[in-house]
């Protein structure tokens, strides 16, 4: 398989990808006191979607569970299997945590709005990982579930 056929950028891929998707690590979450900031609400919406969520945070050391769940700060510190990873992240910021999320080996990595880094996206294509850079999962979530 090639390795670019990891960069999923068409719909029926981001589709098939969320399909597939059970368990989602959000690293960068914020807490509820940031609720209206994307890295929180986002995530809230996965919650009430009937997804498991696991917050990553890289600030708020004093914050041991977000939306109900225990909180952890590396990605390899997380028990079991995830299917991804929302990345909340600035792009400047992402290559200090490519050796946590390939230690890690969830099924994909995804690069909220606005935030793409070619680098992180080729290295995770290449190890077999799924990645999507530059769209919202809630909404591309909201836009695959419609009826």
């Amino acid at each position: 398989m090639n390795w670019q056929d990891n960069l999923i950028e068409d719909a029926s891929g981001i589709g098939e990808l969320l399909d597939a998707t059970r368990r989602i690590a959000v690293l960068g979450i914020k807490t509820e006191a940031q609720s209206y900031q994307p890295a929180f609400y986002v995530p809230q919406y996965l919650v009430s979607a009937g997804l498991e969520v696991i917050p990553v945070p890289v600030y708020y050391p004093e914050a041991t569970e977000i939306l109900g769940q225990r909180v952890y700060r590396r990605l390899v510190d997380v028990p079991g299997e995830i299917d991804l990873v929302d990345v909340f992240r600035r792009p400047h910021d992402i290559a200090g945590h490519v050796e946590d999320i390939l230690a890690k080996q969830p099924k994909a990595v995804w690069f909220q709005s606005g935030i793409r880094h070619e680098e992180a996206a080729e290295t995770f294509a290449r190890a077999g990982i799924k990645v999507v850079q530059d769209r919202c999962l809630m909404v591309e979530h909201r836009y695959a579930k419609r009826p």
